[in-house]
């Protein structure tokens, strides 16, 4: 049986089972490909975790007599959606999994510290001020999801997590001065890791790209991309190539905008002793 990447995720699950049923068939994935209408490549990504299955493919495989999965392949992928839904980050289904599997993040935020770099007390109180009505356990909750996903920085080869924030987000308000200080020193910690890049736009910048929301275009290893749009509203992944190259283009833009990685850490280290101590 193959050894998908993430055995841990939904992707991973079903991919390890995939893998399964097809060796147990004495299958190639060149065999099964053209039996679902797609090609191997997608046949591999799916059985390593790094990508799952779309809408129809589950019934598509459970339709080849020669895997015999008696349609164990849809029960399992809507058991994980199920599972998925029910979590603490509902609406992210994928992209935790496709953020812990990334050789290379390119962020953009333009109101909050980026997740993978927020301390615990600024992500409560970002969670708890996004979501009133949510219980302490629901909140509690997310915070370990939250902070667990920032391990992908601790990896012996971690992914290149390139940042690019809008200076007010030093500046609003999360919690109370001490977590801003906190956090603030954190983020210029995080900045001095080898493969993070923080970069700062200046208030003084004005109008540009980027004011309409935040996105982070996610690559993985085999060089397929995936883009993540924030909205007030839902969340949504793209995989759309003409959208994802849009978005590298706007963030390309973006480091244009922003001060060099040096001055933005002085900045953020000018702001967190000017203004929250």
């Amino acid at each position: 049986m193959p050894t998908d990447d993430r055995p841990g995720t939904p992707h991973g699950v079903f991919g390890r089972m995939l893998g399964f049923y097809r060796e147990r068939a004495g299958m190639t994935q060149t065999d099964l490909a053209p039996r679902v209408f797609c090609s191997h490549d997608v046949i591999s990504k799916i059985e390593k975790g790094t990508r799952g299955p779309a809408k129809e493919l589950p019934g598509l495989l459970d339709a080849v007599p020669e895997l015999g999965t008696n349609g164990a392949l849809t029960e399992l992928w809507e058991s994980l959606r199920e599972a998925s839904r029910n979590r603490a980050y509902p609406g992210w289904f994928t992209w935790p999994d496709k953020e812990a599997v990334a050789r290379e993040l390119r962020w953009y935020e333009p109101m909050l510290i980026p997740g993978l770099v927020q301390t615990e007390e600024y992500a409560r109180a970002v969670l708890r001020g996004t979501q009133q009505d949510a219980s302490d356990e629901s909140i509690e909750q997310q915070v370990a999801l939250r902070m667990g996903r920032q391990r992908v920085l601790d990896r012996t080869d971690p992914p290149y997590l390139r940042i690019v924030i809008d200076e007010g987000v030093l500046h609003r308000t999360i919690g109370n001065p001490q977590i801003m200080h906190t956090q603030l020193l954190e983020l210029a910690e995080s900045a001095g890791r080898p493969r993070v890049t923080v970069q700062v736009i200046p208030l003084a910048a004005g109008e540009r790209t980027g004011l309409n929301g935040a996105f982070i275009v996610a690559e993985q290893e085999d060089g397929d991309r995936v883009l993540y749009l924030e909205t007030g509203v839902i969340d949504q992944l793209v995989e759309e190539l003409s959208t994802i190259r849009q978005a590298e283009r706007n963030f390309g833009n973006l480091q244009g905008e922003a001060l060099p990685r040096a001055a933005s850490r002085d900045l953020i280290l000018k702001v967190a002793e000017e203004r929250w101590t």
